[in-house]
């Protein structure tokens, strides 16, 4: 297979493209197939219709799939329109069960169960299996392809069983010993048994401490069971105790990037609008709903301000320091907001408890509010010419700061222990709530001691 970071990237791509242009098969083949399959998909997404008409008559289905494989969704879904249905079957006789499962849990139920029909027999029932299992569970990513041995088994026979069985495998890292009812009753990593005498029994060799998920359990939970045991797979049972799957690492680090990505949505009070396959209306909606409670907040804060009116008629230039009251306020809630929100998607944050991360936060916003307090206190009686003034917004600021970073570490672990996901909690919602408190402070201080100005 050739490596292009060791050959001219563009040369190499430069003569599989003419290669393809001149309809040079043969050519096009050797030069193609012996690419990664990344490469592959890098050359064929710059294809017009013509040419990806050209590939596909040049290779098989079977060959093409690691190509689809690698390809956006948005991507396969067109891909799919160009090729007849004998194409399309081999193409997903080829590909892992769970990724044609992921694929066709995204089309219609018309066009999916046509692609289904057009499976192998075998092949369409495991993926029904799969597409049967809520989505964002361990039976809706797990893997079907597995090697199962039994105790019995000699060392010299699995690895000689191996040959046959490891290339329609998802993963031979692990092997599942099965009793005769098909309950888990040990592992056996491949290292162990290379290693192992040819005639030990796996029964005498296997691993008995076994680690598993059931088909029921979240995703995200799966992901960071696996993180914390660093497997390469883990096995996924029923309630029973039967072995139905494998969730693979590669399936973790899809799960992480997709939960990463919903979390980053929540955070920024856009689920689901950041996607850049959507059209603009698709996002507009989708973020509207926040955007429009933020304008019913944002007349809260108007309130908050009218409340004291007749403070800023009086002194005029406490005016000048709502903007800095109020962007200190939301910062530093925000930045408290992502520092828990990490702790709790990490686990950090149970081994140290909701107390040390309030703790921490607090004093973090009263360092913050002492430091920034000193900065007004010098630089306020230069500009303004008043030391009072100064003081005023120095421990409004002091204050407010304090508060702050405690919403911003309490509020998402409320929302945690209430089940729900605590990237809800947005930066706005926070920001626009840290604004109001941050004023209620700032103008009764200012009130308070308006007659020192």
């Amino acid at each position: 297979m050739v490596k292009l970071d060791e050959v001219n990237q563009t040369d190499y791509a430069t003569d599989v493209l003419h290669a393809l242009k001149e309809q040079n098969k043969d050519k096009f083949r050797n030069l193609f197939l012996d690419l990664h399959p990344q490469n592959q998909v890098d050359i064929f997404v710059q294809l017009n219709r013509q040419l990806r008409d050209q590939l596909y008559n040049m290779i098989g289905g079977e060959e093409f799939a690691s190509v689809f494989e690698g390809l956006e969704l948005e991507k396969q879904k067109q891909v799919i329109s160009e090729l007849s249905d004998k194409y399309v079957a081999h193409i997903f006789n080829t590909i892992p069960t769970d990724e044609v499962a992921d694929f066709l849990a995204e089309l219609e139920t018309v066009h999916a169960n046509k692609i289904l029909n057009s499976m192998n027999k075998d092949r369409s029932m495991i993926v029904r299996e799969l597409l049967s299992y809520p989505i964002e569970t361990a039976g809706g990513i797990m893997a079907k392809e597995f090697v199962t041995i039994k105790t019995t088994d000699k060392v010299s026979d699995v690895i000689d069983n191996l040959r046959f069985t490891a290339p329609d495998a998802e993963t031979i890292y692990y092997l599942y010993v099965l009793d005769p009812k098909g309950k888990l009753s040990g592992v056996l990593s491949l290292r162990d048994l290379i290693i192992a005498p040819a005639f030990e029994t796996v029964g005498n060799i296997m691993g008995t401490d076994i680690v598993t998920v059931t088909t029921d359990m979240d995703q995200e939970d799966v992901a960071k069971l696996m993180k914390r045991y660093d497997f390469l797979a883990v096995p996924v049972v029923t309630k029973e105790g039967l072995l139905t799957g494998i969730v693979t690492v590669d399936d973790v680090i899809d799960v992480m990037d997709e939960e990463v990505s919903e979390d980053f949505d929540e955070f920024i009070a856009a689920k689901g609008g950041m996607d850049v396959n959507i059209s603009s209306i698709e996002a507009a909606k989708k973020r509207a709903p926040w955007i429009v409670m933020l304008i019913f907040f944002g007349f809260i804060t108007g309130g908050v301000i009218g409340q004291f009116e007749e403070s800023l008629e009086q002194v005029v230039v406490l005016a000048a320091f709502i903007p800095l009251i109020m962007d200190s306020a939301g910062n530093a809630g925000t930045q408290s907001l992502a520092v828990v929100v990490r702790a709790i998607a990490t686990d950090s944050l149970e081994k140290k408890g909701l107390l040390h991360a309030v703790r921490r936060e607090f004093g973090t916003g009263l360092t913050l509010g002492l430091i920034t307090g000193i900065v007004l206190l010098i630089v306020v009686p230069i500009v303004y010419g008043s030391f009072s003034l100064a003081l005023i917004v120095a421990s409004s600021l002091f204050i407010t700061l304090s508060i702050s970073t405690i919403t911003g570490a309490v509020v998402p672990v409320l929302i945690n222990k209430s089940k729900l996901d605590p990237a809800i909690a947005s930066g706005p919602f926070i920001t626009t709530f840290n604004d109001i408190v941050g004023l209620i402070v700032y103008f009764t201080i200012a009130t308070t001691f308006i007659h020192y100005l």
